[in-house]
């Protein structure tokens, strides 16, 4: 119970420390920030894909890409963000469901070659589909949300806005992994067929897994279109969703708190190393591989072993306390 009381003091502290950051920062550093938060979106889609159900896709990017075009084109023809996504959203499920269903039959690297191949399907349908998405040209002149009184036309209150849906995707996400949904996709994660002797059906786990992790990915893309307000097909391309896997490996697949640790370090770290001038890019990249040598587990593997180095307790079993009294 003590540690559940600390755990909700540091999540405080967490959401405290972001909802000071940008005050009195000029629009760059919110940009960033939001940023940030926008990709730690996209983060926990794949991290519940891969880090609980232990599907590996590289097309999260992808998801993004459809979000983001379903919400632009729907805002530009007049209708309002809030009810745009919702719909993007729901496509963005539907066609996760859709992908899902090679999961089915093959596992590891032969999954991850299915999804590179739906990425590099959906980018060129955008870049190619020049009626429809503007081609290379990409669309432009996306409003961002008017909620009457509060209005996003700005940056910081923009950030707030964004950092309210993340708060409210974080606690869907908690309940979720909590729920038996997150049992049977960590029980998929770790063995299949035991988990399908145990009477799981993996093929609906397995298909509900991709669809909900496209889903945060088709949020994310949302979020864009309206902090960037201009969208193009090289924004969603395959690296794209590599460097969401990225965010994933470093903040620790498989844990809640993993994707914010992660896409912060991706996004914002390269921005603290900026005053190293040409350097930052080698730096930043020096330093990535280097945790991945030596704290594969990402990081909140290095702080559970930290955890366990300098506060652990050594528990004594209670019938060995009594040791020679027993009879």
């Amino acid at each position: 119970m003590m540690a559940w009381k600390w755990r909700w003091l540091l999540v405080a502290l967490l959401l405290a420390a972001a909802i000071a950051a940008p005050l009195g920062q000029k629009s760059y550093i919110v940009y960033v920030l939001t940023s940030w938060l926008v990709f730690a979106i996209a983060a926990m889609g794949l991290n519940l894909t891969l880090g609980y159900a232990g599907q590996i896709s590289l097309a999260q990017a992808s998801f993004m890409a459809i979000g983001a075009y379903i919400t632009a084109l729907l805002t530009l023809a007049g209708w309002h963000w809030l009810i745009a996504t919702p719909l993007a959203l729901l496509a963005c499920f539907v066609v996760g469901l859709l992908l899902g269903y090679p999961a089915l039959r093959v596992k590891g690297h032969f999954l991850a070659f299915v999804t590179l191949a739906f990425n590099t399907l959906v980018f060129l349908v955008l870049r190619n589909e020049e009626w429809l998405t503007g081609g290379s040209y990409g669309l432009s002149g996306m409003p961002r949300p008017d909620l009457g009184l509060f209005t996003t036309m700005r940056p910081l209150p923009f950030y707030y806005f964004t950092l309210a849906i993340t708060v409210v995707a974080a606690l869907a996400m908690w309940g979720i992994v909590r729920s038996p949904w997150g049992r049977a996709f960590r029980a998929l994660r770790e063995n299949p067929i035991r988990a399908e002797s145990l009477g799981l059906d993996t093929r609906r786990i397995t298909l509900l897994a991709f669809a909900i992790g496209s889903a945060y990915g088709g949020l994310a893309g949302a979020l864009v279109t309206s902090l960037v307000q201009f969208i193009e097909p090289a924004s969603f391309g395959v690296g794209h969703s590599l460097r969401i896997l990225l965010m994933v490996v470093v903040g620790g697949a498989g844990s809640f708190f993993g994707p914010f640790l992660g896409s912060g370090v991706v996004i914002l770290l390269p921005e603290v190393l900026r005053f190293t001038e040409g350097y930052y890019l080698i730096i930043y990249a020096v330093l990535v591989i280097v945790m991945l040598v030596y704290a594969p587990e990402g990081l909140i593997g290095i702080g559970a072993r930290l955890k366990a180095k300098f506060f652990s307790r050594s528990q004594v079993r209670a019938d060995m306390s009594q040791g020679a009294t027993l009879k």
